[in-house]
């Protein structure tokens, strides 16, 4: 009984979470608030982030997993701008909405700062949180059979793509493609955070960088979207 106390309030918090940052009365992003519940709910429950992922890549070398996140992040991105992002800006007659970074062409200080906060916040934040704690909680909830892993592994990508709404239908496509190969990844290298983490990491830095030269699709060079 206590369990599913628990679980309902992770619950209620997690949905708390969504609507505050849909109603835009959420500071920074969700990130940091659904950590701080992964890891209160990870404590109550006598569990550490080791026990969900965050641990050292035994018995697969360092160098394996890094390897795995590197070429993997930069197949995402290669996916995503050659493939995904032009049939589904085809499809909704739109690009993903990316206009609230358009300050960051040509802005150095900014570039600096997204390449940080594309490692912090993006790469480990959503890894933790997605990745690590909202999938094996869920798997806790449905059991930890073959059909309840796959089953929580859709819920948490499809979680995943909606928590992106402000990009857009497009930009929610994508992360949900994104989401279902980072979970794949996880899942790879025997249900670890750092191969998802890094390949997160890397598609991401690529973005950033991308935009602040002007040559992310729907960017110009004097850091206005073209209308």
């Amino acid at each position: 009984m206590r369990a599913k106390i628990l679980f309902v309030i992770e619950i209620l918090v997690i949905a708390t979470v969504f609507h505050l940052d849909y109603i835009g009365l959420l500071p920074v992003s969700k990130v940091p608030y659904l950590f701080l519940l992964g890891w209160i709910s990870i404590r109550i429950r006598g569990l550490h982030w080791r026990d969900v992922g965050l641990r050292a890549p035994a018995p697969d070398p360092l160098l394996k997993i890094l390897i795995i996140g590197v070429v993997a992040g930069i197949a995402m991105e290669a996916l995503e701008l050659f493939a995904t992002q032009p049939l589904l800006t085809r499809l909704f007659n739109q690009g993903p909405d990316l206009h609230e970074y358009q300050r960051l062409v040509g802005n150095t200080p900014l570039l600096v700062l997204g390449i940080v906060l594309a490692w912090v916040l993006a790469a480990f934040g959503e890894e933790t949180v997605y990745r690590g704690y909202l999938l094996n909680r869920c798997t806790d909830f449905l059991g930890r059979s073959t059909t309840g892993w796959i089953v929580s592994a859709i819920l948490v990508t499809l979680l995943f793509g909606f928590a992106h709404f402000h990009q857009g239908p497009t930009g929610v496509t994508e992360n949900i493609i994104d989401g279902a190969i980072l979970a794949a990844l996880y899942f790879g290298t025997g249900r670890n955070l750092w191969a998802p983490i890094i390949a997160h990491g890397i598609q991401d830095t690529v973005d950033v960088l991308l935009i602040y030269l002007g040559w992310y699709p729907g960017f110009q060079q004097s850091g206005v979207l073209p209308t």
